[in-house]
């Protein structure tokens, strides 16, 4: 497994990951706000229940800005956003994979 030797926040825009290998992904804020892989956003809430997941209220501010991040035992971050949401681990190899698919999409 692959790790990151610098993350940074660029301009509240994007998150930027160096890993060991020297390869570089640029992840863009909204991108990993919306893909959190917590069990709220990824709809596993609704297996618990017959009816749909109450609708969505207008996003609050600070939704796609980064308050803190923090890292997560030695396999991944915790990302800690302006508007209280703090829930999803953010893993290593979830990371890197989806930096690829960003470098591969970017490509053609």
């Amino acid at each position: 497994m692959l790790r990151p030797k610098k993350i940074s926040v660029n301009n509240q825009e994007t998150l930027e990951i160096v890993w060991e290998d020297g390869k570089k992904h640029s992840f863009p804020l909204n991108f990993l706000r919306d893909e959190s892989p917590d069990a709220g956003n990824k709809g596993e809430t609704i297996l618990w229940t017959h009816y749909p997941p109450p609708p969505q209220g207008p996003d609050k501010p600070g939704k796609y800005q980064i308050a803190d991040i923090q890292k997560v035992g030695g396999y991944a971050i915790q990302i800690f956003w302006k508007d209280g949401a703090s829930d999803g681990i953010y893993s290593w190899d979830l990371l890197r994979n989806w930096g690829e698919q960003i470098e591969k999409n970017r490509e053609g």
